[in-house]
């Protein structure tokens, strides 16, 4: 059976596109069309729509206040269109708060060589989405408590995965919950490293917003983002958090209770010793590398200055960017965890770390970040 779609934009010539884009796929069905948010709310809780693709800049309503109305009402798998400045990632920003799981650039030539290529990547992210309209929900904030989380040995999960294929088109199947307390396991850590792909802003400021002022560890996040977006989002982190959060930028040096967000668009490396690390941040043109910025790039040099002192975090996103990355620091003695399939937008690249063996422990996103302060404390 089709995913059942909602497109909602004001331009009709917007509307009819995106209809013929997914309506390509046989796994896709627009089933309506909204005009303007109100009219998007109002189909929602109509039709039920399996995902919704929306506007920000409407009449009536716009697509910010739609969202936050449509995951009160009638929870439901929004994927946003963006305009590559950034008021239109300060507004993007704010519609993933609301309750939307993932977004694209509203102009197609900015995020694809062709249309050919760009109908591809709108598809497939619909489709990704689509797989999580049974868990789409109103986002709260709730404490971290022992009953979140899930310890997995390496070995565990992969035998448990071992059934499914690393693609998120399978269909995915409940863990059982498992009651325990977050470990500390005695280690010595010089860095948290942190790779996040789609849902990634929303699971991010869940994790930050918990984390006190003098958290003893620099940390390093790769969120794929694009160009636009990585410094509102960085200034959006660092108004909500304790820790000291900024756009990474060539020369920063490393330290404890500040977060590095890799730029978009570009490498973020780290040079250096454990002790003075620096960062590089480098233009990347080279077409063998998908991603812009890396995981995989990211983490595998810090496994080189870092050794086996990095507590390595793979979070909600497509693909599997950051398994390599983690392969690297896993082998020099770091520590990778990830972020279980329930409480996932996508579980790609977690899965990717768990059915390889890579990563020790699978925790949900309400108990990630209480798991990391307990880890590396030094009492």
């Amino acid at each position: 059976m089709a995913y059942k779609v909602l497109v909602v934009d004001d331009s009709s010539f917007f509307r009819r596109r995106v209809t013929d884009i997914l309506n390509k796929d046989p796994k896709l069905d627009v089933i309506d069309v909204a005009v303007n948010g109100q009219e998007a709310v109002d189909k929602a809780l109509l039709l039920k729509p399996d995902v919704i693709t929306m506007d920000i800049e409407m009449p009536i309503l716009n697509g910010i206040e739609a969202v936050r109305k449509i995951m009160a009402r009638s929870p439901t798998s929004i994927l946003m269109f963006s305009s590559l400045t950034h008021q239109g990632a300060k507004a993007t920003l704010e519609a993933l708060d609301a309750g939307a799981l993932d977004f694209l650039p509203k102009k197609f030539s900015e995020i694809a060589k062709n249309s050919d290529e760009a109908g591809s990547l709108l598809r497939q992210r619909v489709i990704e989405i689509a797989r999580q309209s049974e868990h789409a929900r109103p986002r709260t904030r709730i404490r971290p408590t022992a009953s979140n989380i899930s310890p997995k040995p390496s070995r565990l999960i992969a035998e448990q995965t071992k059934a499914s294929t690393l693609s998120t088109s399978t269909v995915t199947q409940e863990r059982r919950p498992v009651t325990s307390i977050a470990r500390k396991s005695g280690k010595h850590y010089k860095l948290l490293a942190i790779g996040t792909s789609t849902g990634g802003p929303v699971a991010l400021q869940k994790i930050l917003v918990q984390l006190e002022a003098d958290f003893p560890l620099p940390i390093i996040i790769v969120q794929h983002m694009p160009a636009a977006f990585t410094a509102a989002f960085a200034s959006r982190l660092n108004s909500l958090c304790k820790i000291s959060i900024k756009e990474a930028a060539d020369g920063d040096v490393l330290k404890p209770g500040c977060a590095y967000l890799a730029p978009g668009g570009r490498q973020m490396i780290i040079t250096g010793s454990e002790n003075a690390a620096k960062l590089k941040v480098i233009d990347d043109d080279s077409p063998k590398i998908t991603f812009k910025p890396s995981v995989d790039i990211s983490f595998g040099s810090a496994a080189k200055t870092f050794t086996g002192k990095v507590l390595g975090v793979i979070l909600t996103g497509m693909g599997s960017d950051g398994k390599e990355g983690a392969r690297m620091l896993k082998a020099k003695g770091s520590t990778i965890w990830s972020q279980d399939e329930q409480s996932c937008v996508v579980y790609g690249m977690p899965q990717a770390v768990d059915k390889a063996g890579i990563s020790e422990l699978s925790l949900s996103l309400d108990a990630m970040a209480a798991s990391v302060v307990k880890e590396v404390s030094c009492g």
